[in-house]
């Protein structure tokens, strides 16, 4: 196969990866390797896209064919790289973009950083406090609340820096069990009088919605093996979550002899 015609299909393949990778459905996936790989002249192209994979082929105007494999395993998302791919393939389509400057362009989308960890520790903090006054909390227990999704992520912070990756049962069971400890922590210092709503609302940010969202989105599309898996992913991030809320709330019986909620 031309040289152009593999940098073409690399790209697209490299595009399709890093929307995957970002938590993108499927049919999102599929519709941008045919986009950018028709915009630069290969019109026989054929995406077949798992969750955590990407079988690509294709055959330019000579015959020769191109095949491509590659595993993507399920990551948490980030919805800023999904925003920038679909816009670079769109600007592609209107003819804004040479075939080398796309791939400068798609590797700075890949190399882009997520937000600091300041920034999500606080929005986890202002999360958690507005879910728990959705559900009625009072300002003690909003401010309970918000305090608890603070301490969660500085401490979910701190396991991402690991340099051995931690399994996301794990970490979610982890969570689930520090938001719970500290919804009771808080109040038996008497800061918040409704430790339940203190719980439910720290206990957001951890919540898989968006990958719900996309597995429920792959389903109406006709994708069932995607969205199945998908929204096993998300089952496992609750049933992690679960366990640890239910770990702390036994320890806690164990301890004192008596329940709180």
């Amino acid at each position: 196969m031309k040289s152009y015609d593999k940098k073409v299909l690399d790209l697209s393949m490299e595009a399709g990866r890093i929307l995957l990778d970002a938590g993108a459905e499927i049919f999102r996936v599929e519709e941008t390797i045919e986009r950018i790989s028709r915009a630069f002249g290969i019109e026989k192209c054929s995406p077949f896209v798992m969750s955590t994979g990407i079988f690509l082929t294709a055959e330019n105007e000579e015959g020769e064919i191109y095949a491509s494999v590659k595993h993507i395993p399920i990551q948490g998302a980030k919805l800023y790289r999904v925003a920038a791919v679909n816009q670079l393939s769109r600007e592609i389509v209107e003819g804004k973009y040479t075939l080398e400057e796309a791939e400068e362009r798609l590797e700075i989308i890949k190399n882009m950083p997520g937000k600091r960890p300041l920034v999500r520790i606080l929005s986890a903090g202002l999360g958690s406090g507005s879910f728990c006054y959705l559900l009625g909390g009072k300002f003690t227990d909003m401010f309970a609340a918000f305090l608890s999704g603070v301490l969660l992520y500085a401490i979910l912070a701190l396991i991402d820096k690991r340099e051995k990756k931690t399994s996301k049962i794990v970490v979610n069971c982890i969570g689930g069990f520090c938001v719970s400890l500290f919804a009771v922590l808080f109040y038996r210092l008497g800061l918040g009088n409704a430790p339940g709503k203190i719980l439910v609302g720290s206990v957001m940010p951890l919540v898989p919605g968006v990958s719900l969202v996309n597995a429920v989105r792959d389903f109406a599309e006709g994708n069932y093996i995607g969205g199945g898996v998908r929204f096993l992913d998300a089952l496992m991030v609750a049933l992690g979550i679960s366990l640890g809320v239910g770990l702390m709330y036994i320890l806690y019986y164990r301890l004192t002899g008596g329940i709180i909620l």
